[in-house]
């Protein structure tokens, strides 16, 4: 239709000159006033279609992926929410739709190709890697450097140290990896895993499962369930396993990718990861205002639980690593080494299986 009314326009305007070639006495500037403003309609009409055409074309440049988180929105996460919030995936031609994982879990959500990026953990990834039909999915980056997990306990009861779990009730979710590491350490520091008192796992507080006594130790991850205790004033007791062996220095929690996304888009898995890095390297550099992010995007949220957490990770997102999401590939291999010599691998896992970091920026 714009392009009917130019030609229309066009004609009208030639006729003009005709006319005026005949010998019609030009006006008092009258027609030349209304020439000049139908130019300028026209070139206004074509400016906008031009405009708009460029815009539809952005938008068609716009690259949607799928992110699966692990669980619900917490502090291990912060990094993908500030990088939606501050535009770095909109920079990079990313819309990134972030979502909690199904009940069968964000690994075999990527793996099918439904999304082409998850958290996960290295311990857990484990069985995909082994087996006759390992999962293909890659470990892309290190979400936080080393491992900040270990057993919490109420203070002055013996369980600051591995040992102290015997006779204790322990809450476990009864995974052989779980068992065998707890195990390990105890027997370690010359205690008796067999004399644990397991408790299938129904902790929701741990706060509150400790104070009331329903369970002694629980297996957290300090920077969320630990940093609550101390919000909450429960004096505790706690060792890290990652400070008994460094086997146990494992990768926890990990950014995986499918693999055939990977080898397709590698560029989008590359601007997707450079995005992210400037994500959590802002909350690094300001985790108070990275938290009123995250809050903004889960406001069911605790404020004071995301900013104390918020604090506490800043130092340990990238800790040592020459850049955030470094995995060291002499740590990620101890730790498989020491499944497959307890046999908790379906088949051995090789050295250098299932993490990359040629997608880091």
């Amino acid at each position: 239709m714009k392009h009917k009314c130019a030609s229309m326009l066009l004609a009208s305007l030639c006729m003009g000159v005709l006319l005026t070639g005949c010998g019609k006495a030009p006006d008092s500037g009258e027609n030349t006033a209304s020439v000049q403003a139908a130019e300028d309609t026209r070139k206004e009409n074509v400016n906008r279609e031009s405009a708009s055409q460029e815009e539809e074309g952005a938008k068609q440049d716009v690259r949607k992926l799928t992110f699966v988180l692990d669980w619900t929105p917490n502090t291990n996460h912060t990094g993908l929410y500030v990088a939606r919030e501050k535009g770095y995936f909109k920079d990079a031609g990313l819309e990134v739709e972030i979502v909690q994982p199904p009940e069968n879990g964000a690994e075999v959500l990527a793996a099918s190709g439904k999304a082409q990026f998850a958290m996960s953990f290295q311990d857990s990834l484990a069985p995909a890697f082994s087996g006759d039909n390992p999962l293909p999915v890659t470990a892309v980056a290190g979400v936080i450097q080393h491992n900040t997990s270990g057993i919490i306990s109420r203070r002055g009861e013996g369980m600051d140290r591995p040992r102290g779990l015997e006779g204790k009730k322990y809450a476990t979710w009864d995974l052989p990896v779980e068992k065998a590491t707890i195990k390990d350490v105890m027997e370690a520091d010359g205690g008796d895993f067999d004399k644990v008192e397991l408790i299938p796992s129904t902790v929701t507080d741990e706060v509150t499962a400790l104070r009331t006594k329903s369970v002694d130790a629980i297996w957290i991850f300090y920077a969320w369930a630990g940093v609550k205790t101390e919000l909450e004033g429960l004096e505790t007791d706690y060792f890290a396993f990652a400070d008994l062996d460094s086997v146990f220095d494992f990768y926890t929690p990990v950014i995986i990718a499918n693999n055939t996304f990977l080898a397709e888009e590698p560029e989008t898995a590359r601007a997707f990861l450079d995005a992210v890095s400037r994500g959590y390297e802002f909350a690094i550099e300001h985790p108070q205002e990275a938290g009123d992010i995250l809050c903004r995007a889960a406001p069911e949220l605790d404020p004071e639980l995301v900013k104390a957490s918020q604090e506490y990770l800043a130092d340990k997102y990238q800790a040592d690593a020459p850049k955030w999401g470094y995995i060291d590939q002499k740590r990620w291999d101890a730790y498989y080494a020491w499944l497959n010599e307890k046999g908790l691998t379906e088949t051995p896992i090789e050295a250098g299986t299932g993490f990359s970091n040629e997608y880091l920026p």
